[in-house]
């Protein structure tokens, strides 16, 4: 059987998650971002429980297709902006609609509807949220965040980052309060 769990967005997530499970007693086969399968074929007897547990958590049990479809593309693009080193072989909106065996249209609609964003932009708000991340730990300059989260410039990378902060990757990066937001608020 498989579980879809919105707010899953890191490894940590994922061992918290099994943990969880097997403290009721269910036997995961394997725990993915956002979707976990088990072996038994219901959780109708610890449903309840799991989703108290699930909720002082976090996360949350999805039932509905819409959510489940939603949090699969959340997850997508999470695994590849901040877990992800290699390039993508085809653009964002084939890279989607060939992982969730969709149209890109229909999942572009799908999302814009239900988080009040466009994919695009919650793209490139993950890829500024990654960008902060690593000017803060200042282990690569900026040319290096470029080519690594796959920026034709340095120049795109700057002006996409102040369009979405209101400031400079250099004017951020000297910021004494420097504002990230949790991956999963996004």
């Amino acid at each position: 059987m498989q579980l879809y769990i919105k707010n899953m967005v890191c490894s940590r997530c994922k061992m918290v998650v099994k943990a969880e499970l097997e403290k009721l007693g269910l036997h995961t086969v394997s725990v993915d971002l956002g979707k976990v399968e088990i072996v038994e074929n219901s959780i109708e007897n610890q449903k309840q429980q799991l989703e108290e547990t699930f909720k002082l958590l976090g996360f949350q049990l999805l039932d509905d297709k819409i959510s489940k479809t939603v949090e699969r593309i959340k997850n997508l693009i999470i695994d590849l902006v901040h877990h992800q080193i290699t390039v993508l072989k085809t653009n964002l909106s084939q890279y989607l609609a060939d992982n969730l065996q969709q149209d890109y249209q229909s999942i572009s609609n799908l999302f814009s509807e239900a988080e009040g964003c466009t994919i695009e932009k919650y793209f490139i708000n993950q890829k500024t949220e990654k960008i902060k991340e690593l000017l803060i730990y200042n282990e690569l300059n900026l040319s290096q965040i470029a080519f690594r989260l796959h920026y034709s410039s340095v120049a795109h990378l700057s002006n996409q980052f102040k369009k979405v902060t209101g400031h400079s990757p250099s004017y951020f990066k000297h910021l004494k309060q420097k504002e990230r937001k949790p991956i999963d608020e996004l």
